[in-house]
């Protein structure tokens, strides 16, 4: 394996298995904060002790397999072009902080990239496991087995006390953040969505973009996580967010029933004025390609368009941010010519998409 072959593909294995309401529900993640008891903390890291830290886990991993998962593929964040380092945030195989921040970060990636392991970001070590739809549980399980696995072979920073020791205070104890991305048009379209925000800020959990702290959520995506990790237990936090997450699917499967019923005619309107533009643009920026791939996801789900598949706008998503739209490119594109790669790439998926099916 290379660096090229993580980033030549838009989707990665895992995101093309079908998961539990995986019409709402694109992904589960779970990740893990972990430090190293005998180097200092990323944050107050020396060049040649963050170099340090990727050798003594490269060692310690070594050609070693986990599960099914295979052997891991190390990858030097610092040795990518900007480009390339992009494609795999836009991916979430890693983080922009790791990208644009760490001091000699690396990578190790499982090869259907749904464990990724990054080293010198925030902490030495973030454990993510990626899951297709609501499967948060099987997640926390996976996750739970790599660390054990990892302990086995290097030291962790703990304390009997408060636990895992982190560089973020909201993460010291169990080190874990738990999140689904969630497509949610119809409680946007019904302003539902307007109440319920605030309504799960105070249940201790945290909204944001499809991209993390910072982000926007595009085509109506939003990320629900957990925002405390001291004085609950893994199992207590997943929980609370599965719970939250189970009343939320509820709540946008009622809203597309009631718009089902209510204003069909204007929602099949919609869904396939959305169709048409991307099916004909010659250029369209991303804000609007990625609402108009939420209004034709939501059409497939209802039944209102078909030969398409679902992951279309998991695919698409991905497949036309500005990463990628260079990558494929070869070099560095102006916003107006990204905006007609993005245009053609959409034309030519969705004609695909019709000819198969």
């Amino acid at each position: 394996m290379s660096l090229q072959r993580f980033i030549s593909e838009a989707i990665s294995p895992w995101m093309k298995k079908e998961g539990p309401d995986s019409d709402i529900v694109l992904s589960s993640r779970i990740r893990l904060a972990r430090n190293l008891e005998q180097f200092n903390f990323p944050l107050l890291t020396t060049m040649e002790e963050s170099k340090a830290v990727v050798t003594h886990v490269a060692q310690a991993i070594g050609n070693d397999t986990y599960d099914s998962l295979g052997a891991f593929e190390l990858l030097h964040v610092d040795e990518m072009k900007p480009n390339e380092k992009r494609v795999l945030v836009e991916k979430h195989l890693i983080s922009p902080h790791l990208a644009e921040e760490s001091k000699h970060g690396a990578v190790l990636l499982s090869e259907d990239e749904s464990v990724s392991i990054m080293i010198n970001e925030e902490d030495h070590l973030r454990i993510q496991c990626l899951f297709a739809g609501f499967q948060i549980n099987e997640g926390l399980v996976l996750a739970g087995g790599i660390d054990d696995w990892i302990e086995q072979r290097v030291t962790y920073a703990f304390d009997e006390k408060r636990g895992f020791l982190t560089s973020c205070p909201t993460n010291v104890g169990t080190g874990l953040r738990a999140s689904v991305m969630m497509h949610l048009p119809a409680l946007v379209m019904t302003q539902q969505i307007n109440r319920i925000l605030p309504a799960i800020n105070q249940l201790g959990l945290v909204v944001r973009g499809i991209y993390g702290e910072g982000s926007e959520a595009l085509g109506n995506v939003f990320q629900i996580s957990n925002q405390l990790t001291l004085g609950k237990s893994e199992e207590d936090i997943v929980e609370d967010l599965r719970g939250v997450v189970m009343q939320l699917i509820q709540q946008e499967r009622a809203a597309r029933h009631m718009l089902m019923q209510s204003s069909k005619l204007q929602l099949e309107d919609r869904v396939y004025r959305s169709f048409g533009i991307l099916a004909y643009s010659r250029v369209i920026e991303s804000k609007e390609a990625t609402q108009k791939l939420s209004d034709v996801r939501l059409g497939i789900d209802l039944g209102l368009l078909e030969g398409i598949s679902g992951n279309i706008l998991n695919e698409l998503m991905i497949l036309t941010q500005p990463g990628f739209l260079q990558q494929f490119a070869g070099e560095v594109l102006t916003p107006e010519q990204r905006d007609e790669r993005r245009a053609a790439i959409i034309r030519e998926r969705l004609k695909l998409e019709q000819q198969s099916n």
